[in-house]
C-alpha cells in the first residue's frame, strides 16, 4: 500500500480543488481498490457479470458521489473505510438485481461467515441476508461493522485494518471475532424471504 502521509497530503490538496492532486489520488488508489476487488471476487463462478474492474468502477462512482465532488476523506484510513462500504453497497445491489432477475428465486440464509477469506466472497442472494445482519450490527456497534467491511468486503488483513484504524492487531482480531459471532447469530434468526 502507498505511504499514508502521501495519500493524506494528496487527499487534502484534492479536497481543496487541486486537479493534479486528484488525478494522482485516483491513479494511486485505483490500483489498490482494484487489488482489493480482485481478491474478493477470486474464485467466483463463471457467468457473473460483476468482475473486479466493474466493482471498482461502481464503488468509485459511489466514492466520488457520481461527479458531485462531495467526497471528503480525512486520511487514507477514512478513504479505505468508505471504499469498503461502497464495495459492500455495490455487491449488495448486484445481488438484489440478480435475485430480481430470477424467476421464482428464493433468498437463502448465509449459514457461514468464514474465518479465511482467501476464496473471495459469494456474490449472490446470500449477500442480502448478510447485509441485513450488518445493518443490525451497525445499530449495535458501528466499529464492528467497519471492521467487517474492511475485512470481508475490502479483503484487508487484520494487520492492515489495525494500521488503517490506528489500533492494535489484537483489538481488531477481537472485534472481528465479536462481529462474526453477532452476524452468525443474526443470520440464524433471520428467516429466508
Amino acid at each position: 500500500m502507498t505511504q499514508a502521509g502521501d495519500i493524506t497530503v494528496l487527499l487534502d490538496a484534492a479536497r481543496d480543488g487541486d486537479r493534479a492532486a486528484m488525478d494522482r489520488v485516483l491513479a494511486t488508489l485505483y490500483q489498490e481498490l482494484h487489488g482489493m476487488a480482485r481478491r474478493q471476487l477470486a474464485g467466483q463462478h463463471h457467468g457473473h457479470t460483476l468482475d473486479a474492474t466493474a466493482l471498482v468502477h461502481e464503488a468509485y462512482l459511489k466514492l466520488v458521489g457520481r461527479g458531485s465532488g462531495s467526497a471528503r476523506f480525512d486520511d487514507r484510513g477514512h478513504f479505505f473505510a468508505y471504499a469498503a462500504s461502497a464495495m459492500r453497497s455495490v455487491i449488495v445491489d448486484y445481488a438484489r438485481q440478480r435475485l430480481a432477475q430470477k424467476r421464482g428465486g428464493d433468498m437463502h440464509r448465509v449459514t457461514d461467515l468464514p474465518e479465511d477469506l482467501e476464496g473471495g466472497l459469494r456474490v449472490d442472494e446470500d449477500m442480502l441476508g448478510l447485509d441485513a445482519a450488518l445493518q443490525r450490527l451497525s445499530a449495535v456497534d458501528p466499529r464492528l461493522t467497519q471492521v467487517v467491511e474492511l475485512r470481508y468486503f475490502a479483503g484487508l488483513s487484520e494487520l492492515e485494518i489495525a494500521s488503517l484504524l490506528q489500533r492494535s492487531e489484537r483489538s481488531v482480531r477481537r472485534d472481528w471475532q465479536k462481529a462474526r459471532m453477532f452476524l452468525l447469530a443474526a443470520l440464524q434468526e433471520t428467516p429466508p424471504a
